[in-house]
């Protein structure tokens, strides 16, 4: 893998690969922040509304990437932005910075990290923290792990997507802010299974769901994850900031994590077969707080 960069600068354009619930934001935040963006998207209709933000969509991931000084991805997962990236190489210059946003596992960032060597890029690891508010007001926060020079090139695409950003390593290919990041997303995958749960005890038990969280209220039992989760299965407003069936596949990448680091993730494991039982019960593009229809046969 490339990692030297003579003369870093920061940089002016950016290729983002991916315009679902996160990378159109991101895209859109991008432009606005003043750098030439070009979008691809797997389905383009996805991404043309992002021309009247002044992004360029193009037809194919090759031609998003060509001459661009930076490469963002956020697909779903390792195999998605793998064959991206692959449809892109004609595209791609040895040298060129690629941002890997997905979040794709241990396994996944393996096989990403590799591309990248035999393509000559510097590999940047840089899974952001944040659901759907975050990205569309530009506050997500970026993990980074990459080398030294390169953070001068990507300071104005991670200032305009986030609110911060944190620098946990100088090699992506070790992975550190994946690392970081499937820790994180365990917590969140935990609380929300965890809220879901206790509401459809709630409900089992003929106990009013808000009598709970006026129990808890303003205590050290009480969250703002918590309140907000809670609030859309009570409304029945389910929209996604980070959809069921997302969610079960990061379940499974942090088991796999625990797994090849010999440590037994029971919860994880079976919060990823809750939400595959939401899917299975059609509420995969809901939010991932639909885990509550998992409690409940037919």
């Amino acid at each position: 893998m490339t990692e030297n960069l003579s003369t870093p600068r920061p940089a002016r354009s950016v290729a983002v690969l991916g315009t679902g619930t996160m990378g159109f934001p991101m895209a859109r935040n991008l432009a606005g922040a003043g750098l030439e963006v070009r979008a691809w998207n797997r389905t383009r209709a996805k991404a043309e509304p992002l021309a009247a933000h002044g992004v360029r969509v193009t037809d194919t991931p090759a031609e998003a990437v060509d001459g661009a000084d930076v490469v963002l991805t956020i697909l779903h997962d390792g195999p998605a932005t793998l064959d991206a990236m692959r449809q892109a190489a004609p595209g791609l210059r040895p040298g060129t910075v690629w941002a890997q946003s997905t979040t794709a596992g241990l396994s996944g960032l393996d096989d990403l990290a590799a591309f990248a060597r035999e393509s000559g890029l510097v590999f940047v690891d840089a899974p952001v923290l944040g659901t759907k508010q975050p990205a569309e007001s530009g506050q997500l926060v970026v993990l980074a792990a990459g080398p030294e020079p390169v953070r001068t090139v990507l300071a104005p695409v991670f200032d305009g997507i986030g609110s911060r950003t944190v620098w946990v390593g100088d090699s992506g290919e070790q992975g550190a802010a994946s690392r970081l990041k499937l820790v994180a997303n365990s917590w969140v995958l935990t609380v929300t299974n965890g809220t879901a749960e206790a509401l459809a005890l709630a409900e089992g038990l003929g106990v009013d769901p808000r009598a709970f969280l006026d129990a808890v209220a303003g205590g050290s039992l009480d969250m703002g994850y918590l309140r907000t989760k809670a609030e859309m299965l009570l409304s029945g407003h389910l929209e996604a900031s980070f959809a069921t069936r997302t969610a079960e596949k990061d379940a499974r990448l942090i088991v796999e994590a625990g797994q090849r680091a010999g440590v037994r993730l029971d919860v994880a494991a079976a919060g990823a077969e809750r939400f595959r039982r939401a899917t299975e019960k059609g509420h995969g593009d809901q939010d991932m707080a639909a885990s509550y229809f998992a409690s409940f046969d037919g």
